[in-house]
C-alpha cells in the first residue's frame, strides 16, 4: 500500500512521537509498503490557524496519493490531516500520544492538575483559545476513521471527555523492546532527563534531591534534556530512573529503564501501571515525603538489588513489526 504518516515532529527532533513515527515508518517499509511522511517545517514559526492552513495545503496532495493515513496527534497535524482525508474520502487513524490541551493548560496556569482529573475539574476555566482547541480536537476525533490509544487509561478519559463511541477506538500498546546491555553504575546518579515543563513536575524532583544531598553526598540527580542517543547512553550507566509527571500515558523513559534493567521510581499517574505495577516503585507525584522514602529505599543496597531483579525478570516485548502489523490490520477493518 501507499501509506502516509503525518506527524508534528520527526528525527532529528527529539520526543516520543518523533521516535514512534520513524520506527513505524521503517517497519512498514521493511514489510514492503511505500511510506510517505509529512511533518512540520515552516509551520513551527507560524501562529495557530495559519500553521494549520499551511499544513493542510502541504498534506493534501500526499493524502490524495495515499491508501491509508496514520496521524500522530489530535490537533496540530490531526486537524488539518483529518480535514484532508474527509475531503478526499481516505481512511485514516489517529494515534494519540499525550494531551495537547491539558499540557498547554498546565503551562498557562501553573496549576498542578492530574491528567485524569483535568476534564472533570477544569473545563470551566478554559481560555477562549483552549475552548477552540477542545472543540476542534473533538471534531477531529469524531471525523477520523478510528482513534488508537496506547492504554485503556487514556481511552477511558478521552471517551468521557470527548463523547467518543467505544467502537471507533482501539488499543495498540507502546513499544516494549528487548533488553539492552548496561553498565554497573559508578555513582548513585538518578536520571530524570525530560523537557522542563510544569506538568513534568521537575521542581518537586529537584526539591526532594536537594534534601537528600545533606546526608548522602554521593547521590546525584541528572535532569538535563538530552538527544535520544545521548539519553540512551546516559541511562546505560545510571543508578536509577525517576519520573514524577502529573500524568504520563506510556512513558518511553520508564520503558527504556526496563530495557536497561535499571530500577525506577514512577508517578502513580501513569497509563501503563497495570502492565508494570510489579516492576518498580510508584508514588504520588505531589507527595514529597513519599518520593523521599522511595529514593531512600533504592539507596539501600538490598532493596536496590531486589528491584533490579524485578526489572530484570520483566520480559514482555511488543516489537515495532508487531505494532506495524496491528496498524495494517486496522486498515482491513475500516
Amino acid at each position: 500500500m501507499n501509506l502516509l504518516i503525518s506527524t508534528g515532529i520527526y528525527p532529528p527532533k527529539i520526543g516520543g512521537p518523533a521516535q514512534y513515527s520513524k520506527n513505524l515508518k521503517d517497519s512498514l517499509e521493511s514489510m514492503g509498503h511505500s511510506v510517505a511522511l509529512s511533518t512540520f517545517g515552516l509551520e513551527n514559526y507560524l501562529p495557530t490557524g495559519f500553521r494549520h492552513l499551511y499544513f493542510f495545503l502541504k498534506v493534501l496532495p500526499k493524502v490524495y496519493k495515499s491508501d491509508f493515513v496514520i496521524i500522530m496527534d489530535t490537533f496540530s497535524v490531526g486537524l488539518p490531516t483529518v480535514l484532508a482525508t474527509k475531503l478526499l474520502n481516505k481512511k485514516s487513524v489517529i494515534r494519540t500520544g499525550g494531551d495537547f490541551l491539558w499540557e498547554g493548560y498546565i503551562e498557562r496556569t501553573g496549576k498542578k492538575v492530574f491528567f485524569r482529573d483535568f476534564y472533570n475539574t477544569e473545563s470551566n476555566n478554559y481560555s477562549n483559545k483552549e475552548i477552540i482547541i477542545f472543540k476542534l480536537s473533538k471534531w477531529t476525533m469524531k471525523n477520523v476513521s478510528k482513534i488508537i490509544f496506547s492504554t485503556e487509561w487514556q481511552r477511558n478519559i478521552f471517551i468521557k471527555a470527548y463523547d467518543l463511541e467505544v467502537e471507533n477506538t482501539g488499543i495498540i500498546e507502546n513499544y516494549y523492546g528487548e533488553k539492552i546491555e548496561s553498565f554497573k553504575p559508578t555513582s548513585k546518579e538518578f536520571l530524570a532527563s525530560t523537557r522542563d515543563l510544569k506538568w513534568k513536575n521537575l521542581d518537586i524532583v529537584r526539591k526532594v534531591f536537594d534534601s537528600i544531598k545533606i546526608d548522602e553526598s554521593e547521590v546525584v540527580l541528572f535532569s538535563a534534556n538530552l538527544s535520544y542517543e545521548d539519553f540512551m547512553q546516559k541511562m546505560k550507566s545510571c543508578y536509577a530512573v525517576i519520573l514524577l509527571s502529573l500524568g504520563d500515558i506510556s512513558p518511553n523513559m520508564i520503558l527504556d529503564s526496563i530495557r536497561f534493567n535499571k530500577p525506577f521510581i514512577c508517578t502513580r499517574e501513569v497509563g501503563i501501571y497495570d502492565r508494570i505495577k510489579d516492576v518498580g516503585i510508584f508514588v504520588d507525584p505531589l507527595n514529597e515525603d513519599e518520593t523521599l522514602k522511595a529514593v531512600s529505599k533504592l539507596l539501600d543496597p538490598n532493596e536496590y538489588e531486589m528491584f533490579r531483579q524485578k526489572v530484570r525478570d520483566f520480559t514482555f516485548t511488543h516489537t515495532w513489526r508487531e505494532i506495524a502489523s496491528e496498524f495494517l490490520n486496522l486498515h482491513k477493518g475500516l
